[in-house]
């Protein structure tokens, strides 16, 4: 995987990773499966800080580009079953609210309820 940051951009590392690893996924040059370097790694190559790429690919994941798989690390989705997902903008949407809900510490229970509650149009 070859990206770059530029460190006179006015964009932050994160997004500059961001845009440039979802590129590659979009384009097809990351295939669905293949392992994304772990963020020590990455962060070691690129000279950035962990907490920026693993920012990146928190960011990845809430696009639906990428999935963490525990201690296997960070893989590629397959973008063709995001495709045939007639759900795919509430899969991303749901998606986004649980890496919020993770950030937040708020279990899946209480997620559950909170979504249920604004289906339902209650408080």
């Amino acid at each position: 995987m070859i990206v770059q940051v530029d460190p006179a951009s006015p964009v932050p590392a994160c997004e500059q990773l961001r845009v440039q690893i979802g590129g590659l996924i979009r384009s097809g040059a990351l295939a669905p499966g293949v392992q994304l370097p772990t963020i020590r790694q990455l962060a070691t190559d690129m000279h950035l800080a962990k907490d920026t790429v693993a920012r990146s690919y928190e960011l990845l994941e809430r696009d639906c580009l990428v999935e963490r798989q525990g201690r296997r690390g960070t893989a590629v989705v397959d973008l063709r079953t995001l495709d045939a997902d007639p759900f795919g903008e509430l899969t991303q949407a749901a998606a986004a609210y649980a890496l919020l809900a993770r950030q937040l510490g708020v279990g899946p229970e209480t997620a559950g309820l909170i979504v249920s509650r604004a289906i339902l149009g209650s408080r």
